[in-house]
């Protein structure tokens, strides 16, 4: 249980273990802190835009996110500073050109893009401060970003400004008009590997994750094949001492409970022993089981 005295000082009251918040009592670091730590990872969009004056600029994003496909429609927000409400140079010039070149971020740029986010004086190139390299576009004016396999040139179709208020969001509604993707990235069937273009996302406070390596896992989609559901499997099973909530919607999202064959392959199982093994210690296989990607075999255990 935690206090209401607690710090952070926005942990006001609470009730059954859960804090409640009402977000008109916190002020704008407080419910950025919430926001960003819970909403995330968030995609980064690594934004080139040039000023009236042809100047370039480059910061990255991370409100953004891909919206849909018909048309192609990015949105990323350059919000509102919080401290003083100014808005940022990628704003203005946005204003003034209607064109940005929207830049995935990898790992391996991480650091150079974490730089380019730096506040420099209104006509500094953040290229050159950040040391990454500017390559012409093909559609639009501000220039791509060369160390990115993944370049969108996207035209502005829409800026909405939310309030005006401190920290508050401007939509900025872009529409693909050309892109760029580097081979390197692709698998043997042509679509973007994970592994290979390796990008990152942002957490909360300095935090980030990248795709490839341990930080990622799969999880199947219910497209084309529809479960029997959680509330098909047996009391003992949904009450599970040992079963996690993952575990359960896995063996919920199988196509059917176990056949006749199933169960009897099962009993034939060189580690199921039905005179010896406890409730308990079939849930705990099956944990197991579920985590090594065997869902079918441990749901027919269970019902064992």
């Amino acid at each position: 249980m935690v206090s209401a005295n607690a710090s952070p000082r926005y942990y006001l009251q609470h009730e059954n273990d859960m804090i409640e918040i009402d977000p008109a009592t916190l002020d704008n670091q407080q419910i950025t802190r919430i926001l960003q730590g819970g909403i995330a990872p968030r995609p980064i969009a690594l934004a080139s835009t040039i000023d009236e004056q042809g100047n370039p600029n480059l910061s990255p994003f991370s409100f953004y996110n891909v919206f849909g496909i018909n048309p192609t429609t990015l949105i990323f927000s350059p919000s509102r500073r919080g401290r003083d409400n100014t808005t940022k140079h990628t704003l203005e010039n946005l204003k003034v050109h209607g064109e940005v070149v929207i830049n995935a971020v990898t790992y391996n740029m991480v650091q150079q893009v974490s730089l380019s986010s730096t506040e420099y004086e209104k006509g500094v190139n953040e290229f050159i401060k950040s040391g990454l390299t500017a390559v012409e576009s093909k559609r639009v004016k501000p220039a791509r970003v060369k160390e990115s396999p993944l370049q969108f040139e996207c035209k502005v179709r829409e800026i909405i400004e939310t309030s005006g208020l401190p920290g508050s969001a401007n939509l900025v509604i872009c529409e693909i008009v050309y892109l760029h993707i580097d081979p390197n990235v692709l698998d043997r069937s042509g679509q973007i590997d994970v592994d290979k273009i390796d990008l990152v996302g942002r957490l909360g406070g300095d935090y980030y994750v990248r795709t490839s390596g341990n930080a990622k896992f799969i999880v199947p989609k219910p497209l084309a094949t529809k479960g029997i559901g959680v509330d098909s499997l047996p009391d003992h099973v949904r009450f599970s001492r040992f079963l996690t909530g993952n575990d359960l919607g896995q063996l919920g999202n199988l196509e059917h409970l176990p056949t006749a064959e199933e169960l009897i392959k099962m009993q034939e199982h060189p580690n199921f022993v039905s005179t010896n093994m406890t409730t308990d210690q079939k849930h705990k296989v099956a944990h197991d089981w579920i985590a090594e990607g065997k869902v079918k075999e441990a749901l027919a255990l269970l019902y064992c």
